[in-house]
């Protein structure tokens, strides 16, 4: 009874349009913020922020990213911890070689590279598709893995390519503390999220999700393939490029190039299928799962007074096999289970 929108009604368009046009919805996302932005930095330990908070910001952001490319457009990508990869280290460069470059200006000129190379990458989408196109765009994963690797004017002239960054800071205010780099990540994340998520409401999210269910008919209705599908790889590649940049910036400070190997691109994927392909929301799930799953199942093998290799064995287990369950029982991800708990709780206690 408490999840209706029985009397909300609508007079004007945008209110008809609103991302969140029930009530009840707008006040739980601004109690959650609230939540987020007021009481976790107060009650969270620094473990948590640093092992989970951060990671989870950030991976999600990554994950909503790819979701655009993978979910909404229907374009299969195995590169994505090589646009990461792009983003960080051309944010760096930007930081090191322009001097006064603020901190916001190099990770947003980390993603913008990250597009060009992105968009690069994506031209092979326009005559190939599926299986072919995660295949190239393995490519990209591993020529950027060599790149930062053998060309040192990207690392600075580092040897073994591992670069560093310290005394963040934005507007004057020192980003060090991890409650401050926590909040930092936090308003990238919702920046971002908005925007994604009134894009794939527009005409151009239109023109994705149609190249996503069926491209010849798509083009026959007069939308250019060449358009939606660069398009998709060009915003997925600078949201994943801006991630990226985070991810060396704000988490790790000091990085090579394996912290962003092809493990990544496995585990953002992962964490699209999981969370649910097509859905913004399924994006933050997915990247809950991947990130507090492995810890929380480390937590408990170890509590159980198994050796730490065992332990470490037993969680991959583990992992790997709710991973499977999770696909056969809900293959459209945990967002479809969420819509599905809505949908009973409007209806509650009528049966249906």
């Amino acid at each position: 009874m408490i999840y209706r929108e029985n009397g909300q009604f609508k007079t004007t368009y945008p209110a008809d349009q609103q991302i969140f046009p029930i009530r009840q919805d707008r006040i739980a996302i601004g109690l959650l913020l609230a939540f987020a932005v007021i009481v976790v930095p107060m009650v969270a330990p620094e473990y948590l922020f640093r092992a989970v908070l951060i990671p989870f910001l950030i991976l999600s952001l990554a994950a909503l990213g790819l979701n655009i490319l993978v979910g909404y457009c229907g374009q299969i990508s195995l590169g994505t911890g090589a646009f990461m990869a792009v983003g960080a280290y051309a944010a760096y460069n930007f930081a090191v070689r322009i001097e006064g470059m603020p901190l916001i200006g190099s990770l947003l000129m980390g993603g913008v590279c990250a597009t060009g190379v992105g968009v690069l990458f994506g031209i092979p989408s326009l005559r190939i598709k599926g299986l072919y196109l995660a295949v190239a765009t393995l490519a990209a994963q591993f020529f950027v893995d060599w790149a930062f690797l053998r060309i040192k004017w990207f690392t600075n002239d580092s040897s073994s390519g591992s670069v560093s960054v310290a005394g963040l800071k934005v507007l004057g205010l020192p980003i060090e503390t991890p409650v401050q780099k926590y909040l930092f990540c936090l308003a990238f994340l919702c920046v971002f999220g908005v925007l994604a998520k009134n894009l794939v409401r527009s005409n151009i999210g239109r023109e994705w999700m149609a190249m996503r269910d069926m491209d010849v008919a798509a083009a026959v209705i007069g939308i250019r393939p060449v358009y939606a599908k660069l398009t998709a790889f060009a915003v997925s590649s600078f949201i994943v490029g801006v991630a990226g940049a985070l991810w060396g910036f704000v988490h790790l400070g000091s990085w090579e190039p394996a912290a962003f190997s092809i493990d990544r691109s496995f585990q953002l994927l992962f964490m699209v299928i999981i969370g649910g392909l097509g859905s913004i929301m399924g994006s933050f799930f997915g990247a809950a799962f991947i990130v507090v799953l492995p810890i929380a199942l480390d937590n408990l093998t170890v509590a159980v007074g198994l050796s730490t290799a065992t332990a470490s064995h037993m969680t991959f287990m583990i992992f790997g096999a709710l991973i499977v369950f999770f696909l056969i029982v809900e293959p459209h991800g945990l967002a479809r289970l969420w819509s599905i708990g809505k949908e009973k709780l409007r209806l509650w206690p009528f049966p249906h």
